[in-house]
């Protein structure tokens, strides 16, 4: 009698191995924590402290050559290769496509959301982060306090109209949300300026309810409470921070 052909076990799926998220607790760093949190994929945290200038080390800029935090490197990048990626607009795009989630692959749904992930890149964030520093940092400028607090409170406004009929800012939830989210949180120290626009605050309390928002969002939580505890800490950062030129 003919042997039977033995079975063949089926190949054993890799397990992913984590991604390095070097990373500070701010709006930027938010993204993407909140990106791979929602996508349940495995990462291991590298904070890059800002206010000690470790994005100035060598070894980062090598990943982050605009010393600039979120990075990553996927040691499983594109051909089972590592990868390192800088940009949060960039790294949740690429994200995005690695997952199939949070970026649509049909062409028309994917412009829509990266139409509101580089209006936030161009425009939300950077305008929130000017009109926090010369409210913060430049009380004495009146002129600078007064043009990006009102160009913030102008962006909220287009972003109340856009939200007034859909849910999430392309329709689906999506990397566009994740990118906006940490930038609304902020900018709602403004003057109570968000109680304004009740579309945005629906929607800031709508993303910020998801479980996976909660878990990026408190990430490295206590890291940034103890700068903000220590003054003299506070005040090397801002040595750091503010002033920089070409290296």
């Amino acid at each position: 009698m003919p042997r039977k052909p033995a079975k063949k076990k089926p190949a054993k799926k890799a397990v992913p191995r984590p991604i390095e998220l070097y990373y500070w607790p701010t709006p930027n760093g938010w993204k993407i924590s909140i990106m791979l949190e929602e996508c349940r994929l495995p990462y291991r945290l590298v904070p890059v402290n800002i206010g000690k200038g470790e994005q100035f080390t060598p070894g980062f800029l090598k990943i982050s050559p605009n010393n600039r935090m979120p990075a990553i490197v996927d040691p499983d990048g594109p051909g089972g290769k590592p990868i390192s990626i800088f940009e949060s607009g960039a790294i949740l795009q690429y994200l995005g496509r690695k997952t199939g989630k949070f970026y649509p692959a049909e062409e028309r749904k994917r412009v829509e959301v990266e139409e509101w992930l580089f209006w936030q890149m161009a425009g939300l964030g950077p305008m929130a982060g000017q009109a926090s520093h010369f409210r913060n940092y430049a009380k004495d400028n009146a002129y600078g306090i007064k043009r990006y607090t009102d160009e913030v409170h102008r962006l909220l406004g287009v972003m109340e109209k856009r939200l007034a009929t859909r849910k999430f800012l392309a329709g689906a939830y999506s990397i566009a949300d994740m990118a906006c989210w940490g930038w609304v949180i902020a900018i709602g120290r403004i003057d109570n300026m968000i109680d304004e626009f009740p579309n945005v605050k629906a929607w800031r309390d709508r993303v910020g309810a998801r479980a996976a928002v909660k878990k990026g969002f408190a990430l490295g939580k206590e890291l940034r409470e103890q700068q903000a505890a220590d003054p003299k800490a506070q005040e090397e950062a801002r040595k750091i921070l503010f002033g920089q030129r070409a290296r």
